[in-house]
């Protein structure tokens, strides 16, 4: 396989995940509700943070984490390095 068509195949690869992540990321926003969640108390002041966003960080998160798998099993591919096949 060229160069090229391996650089393709990562590019879609990453779209897919980075399509897939965002996706997942707004379900979960739209179905946990914004008045749930959980309260950090801290000395001076406290904080309140939703389930909904922790679902969408969590998602995007993911998606990143992915796309730097892929990019390192890429790379590592690239520079001879057969046992991640």
């Amino acid at each position: 396989m060229t160069i090229l068509a391996q650089s393709v195949q990562l590019a879609f690869r990453i779209a897919i995940v980075w399509a897939a992540g965002i996706l997942l990321a707004v379900a979960v926003r739209a179905l946990l509700p914004d008045q749930m969640g959980i309260t950090l108390y801290g000395r001076q002041s406290t904080l309140f943070v939703p389930f909904s966003r922790m679902g969408f960080w969590t998602c995007i998160l993911a998606a990143l984490v992915v796309t730097v798998l892929i990019v390192f099993r890429a790379m590592a591919a690239d520079i001879g390095w057969d046992t991640l096949r």
